[in-house]
């Protein structure tokens, strides 16, 4: 049975993929830092004695390393590289543990992870599912790190699509608001763009939509590709004047 890691896989898009990986026949690897959390995911599986779990804290790279060598044999033949958070307030009134962890969890894991798999990707010809953010195609005060790093994750993996065209599919996700739980760890305030969010099941199944046509760059749901299309139209001094003032507290 051919085997995909998700990581972050304990909530939000973590758990939507491990659902929906799962009715497509994929033996999981879960991965998470919290085992009663990712318990939680595998009980909403049907087949759970097809699973596993994996443990690690992707802001150290001493855990990374480690959960990379775990992976030595397991012939993968899917990345879900989920696994992220936010930090919402100013930046300088943030600790810079958490802007650097920020940049760990969200782009350096990834990138690691990649690295050390995409070899076994390319030899089982199969895919890879990079989970960026719309919160990459503009500044966002408020945001600023996770954004930036968001933008870093969407030229990243964009690049690696190209490098691998024909060898391993890679869709790029790019979703706007989702009811995940992500506000609830970054802190953000409730209520900052619901006009345009969609549901976490909408935004899994487009990827794996996009998976199935051979790869791509994935805006899902009208609403996010709405988002995305206001966010390319309008200019950048003009957005992050409206952006400064919607996104304070």
């Amino acid at each position: 049975m051919k085997k995909v890691l998700i990581t972050g896989a304990s909530g939000g898009f973590g758990l939507e993929f491990a659902v929906q990986l799962e009715q497509q026949g994929y033996a999981l690897l879960l991965h998470g830092r919290d085992k009663a959390r990712l318990q939680l995911t595998l009980d909403a599986l049907e087949h759970p004695e097809r699973h596993s779990f994996l443990f690690a804290d992707l802001s150290s790279r001493k855990e990374t390393e480690m959960l990379i060598d775990s992976l030595v044999g397991s012939d993968l033949y899917g990345l879900v590289n989920n696994a992220g958070f936010g930090v919402w307030g100013g930046f300088a009134a943030k600790e810079s543990v958490a802007q650097a962890d920020v940049i760990r969890v969200d782009l350096l894991a990834p990138v690691m992870l990649a690295h050390a798999v995409l070899p076994c990707l390319i030899r089982n010809k199969g895919f890879m599912i990079n989970v960026s953010s719309l919160a990459g195609e503009t500044p966002l005060p408020y945001l600023a790190t996770y954004a930036a790093v968001k933008a870093g994750m969407t030229f990243w993996s964009e690049a690696i699509r190209a490098e691998h065209q024909g060898e391993v599919r890679v869709v790029t996700l790019a979703p706007g608001p989702s009811p995940t739980g992500f506000r609830d760890v970054s802190g953000a305030p409730k209520g900052k763009g619901d006009v345009f969010s969609t549901t976490a099941k909408k935004v899994v199944s487009s990827s794996l939509q996009t998976l199935d046509a051979g790869g791509g760059y994935c805006v899902p749901g009208w609403r996010h590709q709405l988002l995305w299309c206001i966010q390319k139209i309008t200019p950048r001094f003009i957005s992050l004047a409206l952006m400064v003032n919607y996104l304070k507290k």
